[in-house]
């Protein structure tokens, strides 16, 4: 039971955070994706990405899905071999997603919405930080 002391279960509950958001977000984008694009396509209508948005909702969603998907891996290692390369990836995957969207809203000139994700990028690089 060593991941159940500091600083593991820190590392768990970033990884367990990312996972649970990015898989979440992702799994939305695909479950529904005719009305993710739909409602992107007109967020993006006046920009220079109108004709690259389904392109785009693509890398976005296989992003979140792959930063998800390493951080619930990354829980894994860390519960079984207390090491968190894995989890640190997810991280990092984590903060390349959301640089994507804060560059979608920002363009998009959705400055509240941009402004929401602060924080979670946030999160992601202290994520990054205490899972190196």
């Amino acid at each position: 039971m060593d991941f159940l002391q500091f600083p593991h279960i820190v590392k768990l509950f970033l990884a367990g955070f990312l996972a649970i958001l990015f898989l979440q977000s992702g799994l939305d984008k695909i479950f529904d994706w005719k009305g993710n694009l739909s409602w992107l396509v007109g967020h993006f209508s006046k920009t220079f990405l109108n004709r690259q948005v389904p392109l785009l909702l693509v890398v976005v969603t296989l992003a979140e899905i792959l930063a998800g998907a390493l951080s619930i891996a990354g829980l894994f290692q860390i519960i079984f071999t207390l090491k968190s390369s894995i989890a640190y990836y997810g991280a990092l995957t984590s903060a390349l997603s959301l640089i994507m969207l804060f560059f979608g809203q920002r363009i998009a000139k959705d400055y509240a919405g941009a402004a929401t994700l602060v924080p979670y990028f946030i999160l992601s690089i202290v994520a990054m930080v205490m899972l190196k």
